[in-house]
């Protein structure tokens, strides 16, 4: 007889074709390895948790107890012990499994409470944002009972968490220890307080609970795995969405789709499962429609003309195709690209420049305004500083040489979100700026984003990425591993991270690195503005 299937929280926010890949037994291993850039994060996480274990621990001496590594069955006998012992708090907690409802797992924390415990879970993210409304406990008293409601936090929208939280109330109910069927909490990056969540407040979209949502996706993805278990018809098919970029099943896959040549190769998630429905199944079947029927197609992530024309460019093997005959960027007399490199939410250590343009007493080329120190650090607010210096020092030269002045980055997003926060939380230290100063630099017609010029007058079968589309435009990173996930590989040895000796070697790779991606962006620049961007074929005479 076959053993029930058991899943695990992950399971809530996984694809589900995973979910059936994980329980087939007709699958070996995944064919590729957990992206590094996952992979750091985990370990990461891995790092905080036992961080704030022992910050915990160390305050809470015999109301502590922590459950060694081990077998699963072994940790499960430890942890119900400790419950039935009345223990205040249990670190790492693996609670007892549910084969009647198809659930295992463990949690970071158990709290005691009443007669029962509630979960808490030890995040390495932001949990909270300045406003109000958060309901918060201190680390020092990280039980219900403490919580208060903190007019300086709001809660930061995180619905993993709350998934998570449901599960391990799930099993808490199970075994007999739940203190109450709809409260848990989470201890973030900070680690300075506990946030409640009540998960059956109808604060998700359609009004529906947490609790709701959860029993929803856990009873989808059992079915899924079970009738993978049990070698029935699959549940779940193969369907490209932005999850399948870092998933070690891709391969797998991929390999179907493109045999298929299944729609999703082109159009993604939702819009996929829409043209599915509608009899459009493959990239053939949507190249072939005409596009005076473009607007009869039920899609929401993309134009439904340029829909059409990216299955008739992906048919054709085309990486880029014109949406305009003439391809414009604004340009200046004076031009700095600007890259930033970030690790994770501990801040951004790097601001790497190229400057280009008329003579203004700047020697051109790259520089790197970089903190060593690891992060979190003060040193942080040094860096930046002495970036928006320069920066500052370049735009003012032009001005008083009468040239106009534009700055590049490719995706705002992520230097507009450091540049502002940098601006936040080191304000009034020499030489950072205010944060009405970086919101009305980000503002204006001198910050040019690349990536929405190349999305506006490009349609790009493969993705629009940076590393996707330098190519075209003949630029090549002399790193054959460059990307941003492994950079924050790079920059843990770089600076020692988790107590190491820091390598400078990968110092000089994450600067090259940088100088690349600038350069990069000034080469994407100068060739959109060039006569060699026509060779890129027009959208209009495919």
């Amino acid at each position: 007889m076959k053993e029930k299937v058991l899943l695990d929280a992950g399971v809530v926010t996984r694809c589900r074709r995973r979910v059936h890949l994980e329980n087939d037994p007709a699958q070996d291993e995944p064919p590729a390895q957990m992206d590094l850039g996952i992979e750091q994060r985990i370990a990461d996480a891995a790092e905080h948790r036992r961080y704030v274990a022992k910050l915990l621990g160390n305050a809470f001496g015999q109301d502590w107890a922590e459950i060694p590594r081990g077998a699963a069955a072994a940790r499960e006998e430890l942890t119900l012990a400790a419950m039935r012992a009345g223990t205040p708090y249990i670190s790492a907690a693996q609670l007892p499994a549910d084969p009647a409802g198809g659930r295992r797992g463990s949690v970071d924390l158990l709290v005691r409470s009443g007669d029962g415990y509630v979960p808490v879970l030890v995040v390495r993210h932001k949990i909270t944002d300045p406003g109000s409304g958060a309901r918060v406990s201190p680390i020092g008293r990280p039980v219900p009972a403490a919580a208060r409601i903190d007019q300086g936090r709001k809660v930061r929208a995180q619905p993993r968490d709350q998934l998570r939280l449901a599960h391990a109330l799930r099993l808490l109910e199970a075994c007999g220890m739940s203190a109450a069927p709809n409260l848990g909490g989470v201890i973030g990056v900070e680690a300075d307080v506990v946030v409640w969540h009540y998960l059956d407040v109808p604060n998700w979209p359609g009004g529906r609970t947490a609790i709701a949502e959860y029993e929803a996706r856990f009873a989808d993805r059992l079915a899924v795995a079970s009738a993978a278990a049990a070698e029935a018809e699959p549940l779940a098919l193969p369907s490209r969405i932005n999850e399948c970029k870092g998933c070690p099943w891709w391969p797998t896959c991929e390999s179907q789709l493109r045999e298929g040549r299944d729609v999703s190769l082109v159009v993604r998630g939702e819009d996929a499962v829409a043209l599915r429905e509608v009899g459009v199944s493959t990239v053939d079947e949507l190249a072939a429609m005409p596009l005076s029927e473009a607007e009869s197609l039920p899609l929401t992530g993309v134009r439904n003309t340029d829909a059409i024309l990216l299955a008739k460019a992906w048919l054709r093997n085309l990486p880029l195709v014109r949406r305009v005959r003439d391809l414009s960027v604004p340009r200046a007399d004076v031009e700095v690209d600007v890259d930033m490199e970030s690790y994770a939410d501990a801040g951004a250590y790097l601001w790497g420049c190229w400057l280009s343009g008329a003579d203004i007493g700047e020697e051109p080329g790259y520089r790197a305004f970089v903190s060593w120190e690891p992060l979190p650090s003060d040193d942080e607010a040094r860096s930046f500083a002495e970036f928006w210096t320069w920066f500052g020092s370049v735009r003012r030269r032009a001005y008083e040489r009468g040239l106009s002045f534009r700055a590049y980055c490719y995706n705002e997003l992520a230097e507009n979100r450091w540049m502002l926060a940098s601006a936040e939380r080191f304000a009034g230290k020499p030489g950072v700026p205010s944060v009405a100063e970086v919101r009305e630099f980000i503002g204006s017609a001198e910050w040019v984003d690349l990536f929405a010029s190349v999305r506006e007058q490009f349609l790009c079968p493969n993705g629009k990425g940076l590393k996707v589309i330098a190519p075209s435009a003949g630029f090549g990173w002399r790193d054959a591993e460059a990307s941003g996930e492994n950079s924050m590989r790079w920059y843990r040895d770089a600076v020692g991270l988790g107590g190491g000796v820091p390598v400078l070697s990968q110092r000089d790779r994450i600067l090259d690195y940088n100088e690349d991606d600038v350069r990069a962006t000034w080469t994407i620049r100068r060739w959109m503005t060039s006569e060699a961007s026509n060779e890129i074929p027009y959208a209009a005479d495919l």
